[in-house]
């Protein structure tokens, strides 16, 4: 069995277009949840330290952030649920890293606002 690597979670965005309605009842649903999942400082500054890396991270956000690690826990948990992270075992620890696709359609749906 190959061991993991910390770009196995990071695979390189697909270019295929997004052909999901941007109104509508359940193009506003999915608004709603996503807009949650970023209204928090702590997980939009999450964000932008996975987008700057082509990487997963794993312990470096509880570095960069002046959080405890069970309070970024906490964050990253919200961001995995609403599908905007993944994250992927590695050992003990977990790593992470954005969902480009997710990312895509939130920059969408804001925008047909």
């Amino acid at each position: 069995m190959k061991p993991s690597s910390a770009s196995d979670c990071c695979p390189a965005p697909k270019s295929e277009p997004d052909l999901r309605p941007i109104e509508g009842e359940e193009a506003d649903e999915e608004l709603a949840v996503l807009a949650k999942a970023v209204g928090h400082l702590a997980r939009v500054q999450i964000l932008r330290i996975l987008v700057r890396r082509t990487t997963c991270v794993c312990g470096d956000i509880v570095d960069e952030l002046p959080l405890a690690q069970s309070t970024v826990s906490q964050h990253l948990k919200v961001l995995k649920d609403a599908g905007l992270i993944r994250g992927e075992v590695d050992g003990p620890r977990v790593c992470y890293c954005i969902e480009p696709r997710a990312l895509r359609r939130l920059k969408v749906l804001v925008a047909g606002l």
